[in-house]
């Protein structure tokens, strides 16, 4: 199984349009010894010198069957494919409906022949429509998409993986971690999707023991404060795990990662809220970092 992270960063992404922040400063021109260790570690430095975190998509090529899954289909999916080493999707599986974990399905057309894309079954009361349903109506004119409706926790097989979509925590919509097993050689990925750090008891279960863990990290936790939520489900020295009720901070993606007994941590959907001095460093993933389980 090999991982490659297509888009780590959150909604807006890193840089982020019309931002002068010393964050997307620095993103434009990171400086020699900042792309030197980006590239390291497997990151992307621009044609232009600078480094990106475009919106989150990641890539799952079974080495085994020859066959491709997308996981999430960013905005940004003709840049990401473009600028990595990694073939076009056979499959992909949609999380939840929010636009930056959606919207690039219609590089679809003309592009792929066919697609399959899963997507969970599972009615949504804020919505009236299960997330399958919603991509459906939504590419109801790409003759390429087929959308196939799974049950959270239910697994299925595409690319000669084992997949599950299971329940997390992202109000108020509903949303899904992911599990990816390769059956033949035990290899397992495990993301959390969007999501507090309030994650399902059942769902911790199925995404525990991951070779490599993908867990939501925002912001750190000290930025809680200028969230009109606050912080919510802090540790024993009061750290908040969770930003707002949305999203995990740094501290709760390293705690999820110490609960499920990861091999490997990596930090994504990293916003540009970050100071400067912090974003680029580890844990926190950037675009373009492969991963072999």
């Amino acid at each position: 199984m090999r991982v490659t992270l297509l888009g780590t960063g959150d909604t807006t992404g890193t840089p982020t349009v019309g931002c002068d922040c010393d964050t997307c400063k620095r993103a434009r021109d990171p400086g020699d010894d900042l792309r030197e260790r980006l590239r390291e570690r497997g990151g992307r430095v621009t044609a232009g010198g600078g480094v990106e975190r475009t919106r989150f998509s990641v890539h799952v090529y079974n080495e085994r069957t020859g066959e491709s899954l997308l996981i999430d289909c960013s905005p940004d999916f003709r840049q990401q494919f473009l600028r990595e080493d990694v073939p076009l999707p056979d499959t992909a599986v949609v999380s939840h409906i929010h636009f930056d974990h959606l919207d690039g399905l219609g590089n679809a057309y003309r592009v792929l022949d066919a697609l399959d894309v899963h997507a969970a079954d599972e009615t949504d009361p804020l919505t009236g429509a299960t997330v399958a349903e919603t991509v459906a109506d939504d590419y109801d004119y790409l003759d390429q998409v087929t959308v196939r409706a799974q049950s959270p926790g239910e697994r299925f097989e595409v690319c000669g993986f084992e997949v599950r979509l299971v329940p997390v925590e992202h109000p108020p919509l509903l949303c899904y971690g992911l599990v990816v097993e390769e059956p033949e050689t035990g290899a397992k990925l495990s993301l959390s999707g969007d999501t507090s750090y309030g994650i399902p008891d059942r769902s911790r279960a199925a995404l525990a023991d991951p070779d490599l863990l993908l867990a939501d990290a925002i912001v750190p936790a000290h930025l809680c404060e200028y969230h009109p939520k606050g912080g919510r489900h802090h540790d024993e020295s009061g750290v908040p795990r969770t930003f707002g009720d949305k999203h995990m901070t740094r501290e709760g993606a390293l705690a999820l990662g110490d609960d499920l007994n990861a091999d490997r941590t990596r930090l994504v959907h990293v916003s540009h809220f970050y100071p400067a001095e912090e974003a680029f460093e580890q844990p926190l993933a950037v675009d373009g970092e492969q991963y072999r389980l």
